[in-house]
Formats: structure tokens, sequence, C-alpha cells
């Protein structure tokens, strides 16, 4: 499992003006069975994604298509780990 932090490096209206193109690119993550969860941080500085089912490799190559990063919006940290424990009906979470 992995958590993708996103850091947005531009003004927010920047942001905003490519929301539909980084949808878009989470909306195919999710229909890759890839993503489960993902949002924007409180306050909006950025945003997190959970990541199941991939390696790092791809996963990598994978944010190496999110417009917000080719377009300089914001950058992403990756943080790997395996979940020991899980609420009742989360077990496809454990390794």
């Amino acid at each position: 499992m992995f958590i993708v932090t996103l850091k947005y490096l531009a003004d927010l209206s920047e942001v905003d003006a490519a929301l539909p193109e980084h949808v878009a690119w989470l909306d195919q993550q999710y229909a890759d069975g890839v993503f489960i969860a993902s949002g924007r941080q409180v306050p909006r500085v950025g945003g997190l994604i959970l990541a199941i089912s991939t390696t790092r490799e791809d996963l990598d190559r994978r944010l190496a298509l999110d417009p917000f990063g080719h377009l300089g919006l914001a950058e992403h940290t990756v943080i790997e780990f395996a979940p020991s424990r899980v609420a009742d009906g989360l077990d496809q979470l454990l390794p």
C-alpha cells in the first residue's frame, strides 16, 4: 500500500484550471483498481492518494502522468507501508 501526498507549487487558480485533467487522470487510476481513496488536504495545500495493488515502479510511472505534476503545479511524495491490521470489511488492504 502507498500513501501519496501532493504539495501544491502554484496558486490555487492554476491548480483549479487543471483540475478537469487531473480528475480524468484520477478516474483512470480508479478504473485500473490502483487508487482506493483521494482528496484535498485541509487546509488546501495539496492532496492525498491511497494506492494498492501495484509496485513502486508502476506507481511512479502513473504519477508521472498526473497533469498536476507535469504542469509543475504539484510535487508527489510516496510513502510505502504494509498494513498489519485493518477495520472490519477492509481485509483486501492486507498484504
